[in-house]
């Protein structure tokens, strides 16, 4: 499955820095940290006021000395200082300092499939800042196949779909190793922009930011299907008043809106079947797409997928933790190599 699988069983903790949200797995204590890559920022002290969920909160509400920021973009951190300070506060002193007392402390992370040098270079600097002696890299596609439970160390061929905030990534997997992947720069956040857009154009109304996401379980049921309601009233500004106002949506328009980013995912899948072997897509027409992450709960999204593809759509019992997940069966050695043994002569 990967090289350094051994040295994966001798980390102590690990941490999958997304652009939504961050998770931290330690190693005999499970998951400890599940919270949104937030945090709100004093800009005449530089003293760090909230992390995780109440910086969230913060986003769009604060004074002109208040700043939230988000240190990680696309799974790559962009503000390595920023992001060892929150993830200083949302671990803990308590966890930390029993972190402290292991010997030559180690640490795993996730990355991009495609991360560049760069970008790798951020994460460990990120890790080794918190105390980290030691930190190996997992590329995500990996860890969520092993956190959704797909066979990836058999001779046949798995799909994943790693549906995240900024990108998606669409790989197919082999005898624990990628044969071919792609990352789509299309996420949940450009759905919802998609939304924002919509109501901005159609309807001349700014909507809030904490209201996207209620916006889109209106359309649960049959999601972006036309089965879904016909009408769902949203609260916003007027563009050129100022005021507050509320509008009837037609969900239909909606969904339509939505669809349009993701023609691009569609593409991407495309791309990856066409240039993969003849005998891994026969096994895929049985198997299918295995859906993961916090985007995967999009409505109706799989039900899009297996229209446009003609092939089962999956979507994994708990989508958005099967990375972090994945990371921690490697952690406690629950994931056992295949060994091939050389002919004899």
């Amino acid at each position: 499955m990967t090289a350094s699988l051994e040295q994966l069983r001798r980390c102590h903790f690990a941490v999958d820095l997304g652009a939504a949200r961050t998770r931290v797995y330690v190693k005999g204590a499970g998951l400890v940290v599940d919270q949104p890559s937030v945090a709100a920022v004093n800009t005449r002290t530089g003293a760090l006021i909230a992390v995780g969920e109440f910086a969230e909160k913060m986003t769009g509400r604060t004074p002109d000395y208040i700043r939230v920021v988000r240190p990680v973009t696309g799974g790559t951190v962009v503000d390595i200082e920023m992001a060892q300070r929150m993830l200083r506060q949302l671990i803990g002193d308590r966890t930390r300092r029993a972190l402290r007392r292991k010997p030559r402390l180690r640490a795993a992370a996730c990355t991009p499939h495609d991360a560049d040098p760069l970008a790798q270079r951020a994460a460990i600097e990120t890790l080794v800042g918190l105390g980290a002696r030691r930190v190996e890299l997992v590329d995500t596609l990996i860890a969520a196949a092993v956190g959704c439970g797909l066979p990836v160390e058999r001779p046949e061929a798995t799909m994943i779909m790693v549906c995240g905030a900024a990108a998606t990534q669409v790989a197919v997997l082999s005898l624990g190793s990628i044969v071919r992947a792609e990352r789509i720069p299309v996420g949940g956040e450009a759905a919802d922009a998609a939304i924002v857009q919509h109501l901005r154009h159609q309807h001349e109304l700014m909507l809030p930011s904490q209201s996207v996401r209620p916006l889109q379980l209106a359309l649960e049921g049959n999601g972006l299907t036309p089965q879904g309601p016909e009408v769902t009233e949203i609260h916003g500004r007027d563009v050129a008043t100022g005021l507050a106002r509320s509008v009837k949506v037609d969900t239909a328009a909606v969904r339509r809106a939505i669809q349009t980013p993701l023609t691009a995912v569609l593409d991407g899948i495309g791309k990856v079947l066409r240039d993969c072997p003849p005998d891994l897509v026969a096994d895929l027409a049985d198997r299918g797409i295995m859906m993961v992450g916090g985007s995967a709960l999009l409505p109706g999204l799989d039900q899009m997928l297996r229209q446009a593809t003609g092939m089962p759509v999956h979507i994994a019992e708990r989508p958005e933790l099967c990375a972090v997940e994945g990371l921690g069966a490697m952690l406690e050695g629950r994931i056992a190599p295949m060994v091939l043994d050389p002919l004899s002569a």
